[in-house]
């Protein structure tokens, strides 16, 4: 580890004396966040989407240190990271967003430790955040709802083309954002009807090619991708043409919803209302599991508090009620 962490140490220096390529050297803190993006993929083996946001953690908290960044880091202690942390909490979105904040932050004290930057590990300091396994209680969208979010994307244009594609496919087969954005050329098998879907953990599973999806991905392919060497199936249209990420999935849903006159939503609110939709007809809870391609049962169990039919066979009656 300690030899992976020098040999980042070493390409960093690197791109220090290289620049920016614009005749200005990079800045110590970018140097360091690019460090510790190479320990995460070659050293942890984490995902793109992983990386990504471990990588963005890590900048929050860099930018909040003093120069020089070496200095400031010696001096970090238990109670700068306890308190960092609280701040950030109040900025979270949900529960699963201040752990995916805690979690990056580790990973960055850990780097940062091995580096020889920190006298003495500081991940303890960072504290956890309470949450319980099926607290929540999922929440879909409405039928015609999901109709305004699908219909909203122009298709007359390369942008609206695109779009309309990356909602079917969360729609229609409940992938995740990060799957979206990692949907490859060669994923979409025409021949056999099926999807190549590349899911957490390096996970690598089939689903069916809907028509619905694939009449989507034909008229994007067809009429709108831009030629360019990029192996993934979606790509910015404007400027330099490059893979789709994760955050620009969210930005396609956040614009959907405005085009709808909906609250903005996240990708995953698709995915539940998909699993929602499959068990008010009638599908079972591992009928829902497999299509969302959960792991674990209990993964998929959140989904049984919406399942009203089932849960009125387990209630009490009320004493004192007529039975």
């Amino acid at each position: 580890m300690q030899g992976r962490a020098s040999q980042c140490r070493y390409r960093g220096e690197a791109a220090r004396s290289r620049g920016s390529g614009q005749g200005h050297p990079a800045q110590p803190r970018d140097v360091l966040v690019e460090e510790f993006a190479e320990w995460l993929r070659f050293e942890r083996g984490l995902s793109p989407e992983s990386v990504r946001c471990y990588r963005s953690q890590a900048a929050k908290l860099l930018a909040t240190l003093a120069d020089p960044i070496e200095v400031a880091i010696a001096g970090l202690d238990a109670a700068a990271v306890t308190g960092f942390v609280v701040a950030q909490a109040t900025t979270a979105n949900s529960i699963w967003s201040a752990k995916a904040q805690v979690t990056g932050l580790r990973a960055l004290l850990r780097f940062l430790h091995l580096r020889g930057l920190t006298a003495t590990p500081l991940v303890g300091a960072v504290p956890a955040v309470a949450g319980w396994r099926l607290a929540g209680l999922p929440r879909g969208l409405s039928p015609e709802q999901v109709a305004a979010l699908l219909g909203g994307p122009n298709v007359t244009t390369p942008v609206g083309l695109r779009d309309a594609a990356v909602l079917r496919l969360l729609a229609d087969l409940g992938l995740r954002g990060a799957e979206v954005a990692a949907l490859r050329l060669d994923d979409v098998d025409w021949r056999r009807g099926e999807v190549i879907v590349r899911g957490k953990g390096a996970r690598v599973e089939r689903l069916p090619l809907t028509m619905s999806v694939g009449e989507a991905l034909a008229g994007y392919l067809t009429g709108a991708r831009p030629r360019c060497d990029a192996e993934t199936v979606f790509v910015t249209v404007r400027g330099l043409i490059r893979p789709l990420t994760g955050t620009s999935v969210r930005a396609i849903v956040a614009r959907a919803c405005a085009r709808a006159g909906l609250p903005r939503i996240g990708p995953h609110r698709l995915r539940h209302t998909l699993a929602t939709d499959l068990l008010h007809a009638g599908a079972s809870l591992g009928e829902v599991g497999q299509v969302l391609r959960h792991r674990s049962e209990l993964s998929t169990a959140i989904y049984a508090k919406v399942d009203l039919d089932a849960l009125r066979m387990l209630a009490r009656p009320w004493p004192g009620s007529p039975r």
